[in-house]
This record gives structure tokens, sequence and C-alpha cells, in this order.
């Protein structure tokens, strides 16, 4: 049943995002903006740590994790920093996504020619 839940949850988030493109007529920084203000804002109400518990990876995955990780650790280290806590927080969380997605998409462009 967890994969199914995963695949499920993960799914239905894809759908929202595919929604706001085809109904909508966002744009992707649009929708991808707001797929992570919706996990940022669940985080804040303590909602999404329940729903990493229940679907697993169709929770964590999607971009709306990435929101999530931003206000979880902006309030872990505000809680012993204080004000400070909170810039900091947000970059000690997400550091090794951002800095692997700039080595990788390096890389990338190091051993592949663009079509052009």
């Amino acid at each position: 049943m967890t994969y199914f839940w995963a695949f499920t949850v993960g799914g239905l988030i894809c759908v929202i995002g595919q929604i706001m493109f085809d109904v909508f007529k966002l744009t992707p920084g649009h929708t991808l903006s707001t797929l992570v203000v919706v996990g940022a804002i669940l985080d804040g109400f303590g909602l999404y740590e329940p729903l990493i518990d229940f679907a697993g990876a169709g929770a964590t995955v999607p971009i709306t994790s990435f929101g999530n990780s931003l206000v979880h650790g902006a309030m872990q280290e505000a809680e012993k920093h204080g004000l400070v806590g909170v810039l900091t927080g947000m970059f000690e969380v997400t550091s090794s996504g951002i800095s692997a997605a700039i080595v990788f998409g390096m890389l990338g462009a190091l051993l592949f020619k663009p079509k052009g």
C-alpha cells in the first residue's frame, strides 16, 4: 500500500500542476512558484509532515517538498538562533539539493552540446 499511496499523492500533485498549465494558463515559472509556496504554507500549518508520513516519496519528490524544506529548516533554526536562524536554516536544509543541481547542470553543460 505504501507504493500505491506514494503514486497517488505524487500523481495528484502533478495533476494539480498540469491543471494550472492547461486550465489557468499559468507559465511554468508561475506554476513552480505556486507549488513551492503551497508546500511552504502546508508546512507552516504543520500539515506537510503528516503527508510525508502517509505518502513517503509521493510527497518528498515533487517540488512542493522544496517549500516544505525551506520553511521546516527556517523554523528549526529560528528556535535555536532567533531571527538569524530563519535565514541560515533555509540554506542549511536545502543547500545539498541546490549544490547538486548546480554541479550536475555544469557537468551536463560541459559534456553535451545544445542543438541550435
